[in-house]
């Protein structure tokens, strides 16, 4: 007998000859997903994010509590539940507090949460930014705070990293030849950085870490070069 398909076509499978029809009924696994009904567990895994800015002379600590979904199962993954940011300075306390939950609403919604780390660190402050230690530039301090997001959707496997084993390896070699060639002598700046004095701003991860080398105008940190 025909039936009229009025839904869209998420799945399907192919039905074998020999499967029986209690197997042809029985559901597919229980796979739990993300989702704002999913209740919060008594204990969460976290992990806690220290920002040291020149904005302040306060630390601000940004704790991201996680949730295991289908724990024990071949389909286990960890996912954000939701974030808290402490600080000494009060100063920003009302728009922090408001972003958090912002952020957590989005952790509990479910689907793809990893757009906001790009739309955060797009975000620019009109009085002007700052450099990190270590030579990284940064355009606000909500532009930290999702890089801060970042790293943790990296170390929990939401975010693949931009570099494999063979590029890193590729960078440290560079930097390692680059130290060679220099004076023994180390600047101040350069023992808090781990790239060389001189080095120019890198406009594809914002890193003072773009030097000359091999004829070519390279970042020592994210890897792009001018000759591919």
């Amino acid at each position: 007998m025909a039936k009229e398909i009025k839904s869209k076509i998420v799945g399907y499978e192919v039905v074998k000859a020999d499967q029986s029809a209690a197997e042809l009924k029985k559901p597919e696994n229980n796979v739990v997903h993300m989702h704002e009904s999913v209740e919060r567990p008594e204990m969460l895994l976290g992990s806690t994010y220290k920002i040291k800015t020149p904005l302040s002379d306060h630390a601000l600590y940004i704790t991201i509590n996680d949730i295991i979904l289908n724990e024990g199962t071949e389909h286990e993954q960890r996912r954000p539940f939701e974030i808290f940011i402490n600080s000494k300075n009060m100063e920003n306390f009302q728009w922090v507090l408001a972003l958090t939950r912002v952020i957590s609403a989005v952790f509990r919604k479910g689907g793809d949460s990893t757009f906001l780390v790009e739309e955060m660190k797009a975000v620019f402050d009109p009085k002007g930014g700052y450099f990190k230690r270590g030579g990284k530039f940064m355009p606000s301090l909500v532009a930290e705070i999702g890089e801060a997001i970042e790293t943790h959707m990296q170390m929990i496997g939401m975010i693949k990293s931009e570099l494999d084993e063979h590029q890193k390896a590729f960078i440290e070699k560079k930097k390692q030849e680059l130290k060679q060639a220099k004076k023994p002598e180390v600047s101040h700046e350069e023992e808090e950085s781990s790239f060389p004095e001189g080095a120019s701003l890198c406009g594809k991860c914002s890193t003072k870490s773009v030097v000359y080398m091999d004829g070519c105008m390279t970042c020592l940190s994210c890897g792009d070069s001018k000759c591919g």
